[in-house]
């Protein structure tokens, strides 16, 4: 079984073919994998170690594809269920040309959003090393559930467990909702991949050395501050 797995979505991300733009005036979009946790897995397992990743997609072309993608890296997507209640999560997203990001997602509900507890496979989790998970789980039940059952299912076993936090307001009911369901994530997690955005959300302080100070919990190994990489939508390409 995986040494590494991770938990939570796969999306398609479409993204203009021209940068600088935003949604309204990209002329046409490009089909890419996407979902950070799918993301971290290629990653994990281009690295070297073996991974397997945890959810749910749509029994669709687009879901297909996801699978596809993972499987073609190499990562073990014998944990990932195929749904008939939804599809699978599309995201649309640009960079403008300030630098800021733009997205849109459709989730009404997506099929990610419906991965239950009783389908998580706690034999993978019990015989991995570590687990990884986002935010993005923790929004919407009844993934919510799912995730945090995987979670403690993990630490039981005596997995790291990694987290990244991946604030997206737009889809939380609002704010101070969100800055709990982040820091929920935050309290069960050893290892923590932050970005300097997620950090002042988290904290109100800017000042790094003393946010991380701020955010420590008995169970940190590691604040990791987000180093920009190529893309967040690039599973195939990474």
């Amino acid at each position: 079984m995986p040494d590494a797995l991770c938990i939570g979505e796969l999306l398609i991300d479409f993204v203009p073919t021209v940068t600088g733009t935003d949604l309204i005036s990209a002329p046409e979009f490009r089909k890419a994998a996407g979902g950070a946790p799918g993301n971290v897995a290629v990653g994990l397992q281009q690295l070297g170690i073996d991974t397997g990743f945890i959810g749910k997609v749509g029994n669709d072309p687009f879901g297909r594809f996801l699978t596809k993608s993972l499987s073609d890296k190499g990562v073990d997507i014998s944990s990932t269920l195929y749904s008939d209640e939804a599809r699978t999560g599309l995201a649309f997203v640009s960079l403008k040309a300030d630098g800021d990001r733009e997205f849109m997602f459709y989730r009404h509900p997506s099929a990610d959003m419906l991965l239950r507890s009783t389908e998580i496979d706690e034999d993978a989790i019990t015989a991995a090393k570590l687990l990884h998970f986002g935010s993005i789980g923790l929004i919407d039940e009844p993934v919510r559930s799912a995730t945090l059952h995987a979670i403690q299912t993990a630490i039981r076993g005596g997995c790291l467990i990694s987290y990244d936090p991946n604030l997206r307001p737009a889809l939380w009911p609002d704010q101070e909702t969100s800055k709990n369901g982040l820091l929920l994530g935050l309290s069960k997690a050893n290892i923590v991949k932050i970005s300097d955005e997620e950090i002042e959300f988290l904290t109100g302080i800017r000042n790094l050395q003393e946010a991380c100070e701020n955010l420590w919990h008995e169970l940190s190994h590691a604040l990791l501050p987000m180093v920009p990489v190529r893309s967040h939508h690039t599973i195939p390409d990474l």
